[in-house]
C-alpha cells in the first residue's frame, strides 16, 4: 500500500517499510495529471516483497500536486473536528444538490455553461432554504431592502 511508504520532499524520494530507497526514474502525463515515477530494483531480495508487491519491483506514481493533498490529510487528521464541521455545513447541501440533479450529471457542457447550471442549483436550493427558514412572506419581505 502506497501510505506504508514515506515521501521524502527533500531526497524526492520514497522508502519503502523495509528501509530501501525508491528513486525518481521520469516523468509522464496519465489522463491530463502529470506524475512522477519511482521505483527501485532491490525488492527481488526483500524480506517484505510480498507485503508490497506481486511483481519484481514496487513502482509509485506521485501526482505533480500531491504536496497539496497531504498538507490536507495532515489539517485533516491533526484537527478531528474539521471533518464534522464539513459534516454539518457542507455535505448536506451538496447531497441535495446531487439528488437534485438525478445522480451528478450536468445538462450543459463546457466549463462555462456547467458554472452557469451549478450556480442556478445552488440559488435554488438557497431560495428553498431560505423559504424553509423564514417562509414565503418573510422572504418577499426581506427582498427589497
Amino acid at each position: 500500500m502506497k501510505a506504508d511508504f514515506a515521501y521524502d520532499a527533500d531526497a524526492d524520494l520514497y522508502r519503502c517499510p523495509a528501509g530501501e530507497t525508491l528513486t525518481y526514474r521520469y516523468t509522464t502525463e496519465e489522463g491530463g495529471l502529470i506524475v512522477r515515477r519511482y521505483w527501485t530494483n532491490v525488492c527481488q531480495t526483500c524480506p517484505v516483497k510480498a507485503r508490497c508487491t506481486t511483481g519484481k519491483e514496487r513502482r509509485i506514481t506521485r501526482w505533480e500536486h500531491e504536496h497539496l493533498v497531504d498538507e490536507m490529510r495532515d489539517r485533516m487528521s491533526s484537527e478531528p473536528t474539521l471533518m464534522k464541521l464539513r459534516r454539518s455545513t457542507v455535505e448536506h447541501p451538496f447531497g441535495t444538490i446531487k439528488a437534485w440533479m438525478g445522480a451528478a450529471h450536468f445538462r450543459m457542457r463546457t466549463l462555462k455553461n456547467v458554472r452557469t447550471e451549478m450556480a442556478f442549483h445552488v440559488l435554488a436550493y438557497n431560495i428553498k432554504r431560505m423559504i424553509n427558514l423564514i417562509g414565503v412572506r418573510g422572504l418577499l419581505a426581506a427582498i427589497p431592502a
